[in-house]
């Protein structure tokens, strides 16, 4: 199968997205935890075939959209596939713990696996991983970042503007 690749700029740093013929499979952030170290040289940039995503990244930073509308085709383990089902549910503005997203997908002991998971996600930002904060509300470990995941926050709470 054929990835096809593009880099965006945003608020937070460049963003690489990757997608295959069936949608996005990743929106990365410059410094990362997972993810592609670098563009894999049998990938075909094509541009045009992330102008929507794109246009869909600016307008969600600059605060005019609150859910996206793409074709996602993240790879992954059935049970982590459950967890970023479970992670598109959770509302602009809004924070949940681990837990919360493992008692939502039947499996309420599961909260560190959900946390594994919630980490492994590979299309940051628009599934919203970033909403997933420890039981008591602090923010916990995040790909991108935590000063990434608090700047995204502050954007979807009307605090500040995004900034790396």
């Amino acid at each position: 199968m054929t990835t096809y690749w593009t880099t965006t700029d945003s608020p937070i740093g460049p963003l690489l997205l990757t997608a295959d013929d069936y949608g996005l499979t990743g929106l990365y952030m410059e410094e990362r935890r997972h993810g592609p170290p670098d563009v894999d040289p049998s990938w075909i940039r094509n541009d045009a075939a992330f102008r929507d995503a794109a246009e869909q990244l600016d307008a969600y930073f600059a605060g005019e959209i609150k859910e996206f509308d793409l074709s996602l085709n993240p790879s992954g383990t059935p049970f982590q596939r459950e967890v970023w089902s479970a992670l598109r549910t959770i509302g602009y503005g809004e924070v949940c713990s681990y837990r919360d997203i493992a008692e939502q997908i039947g499996r309420p002991t599961a909260f560190r696996a959900v946390g594994l998971a919630n980490g492994r996600n590979p299309i940051s930002i628009i599934v919203p991983c970033h909403r997933v904060v420890g039981t008591s509300g602090s923010l916990t470990g995040y790909g991108g970042g935590l000063e990434r995941k608090q700047a995204l926050l502050d954007l979807e709470a009307g605090r500040t503007a995004p900034s790396p």
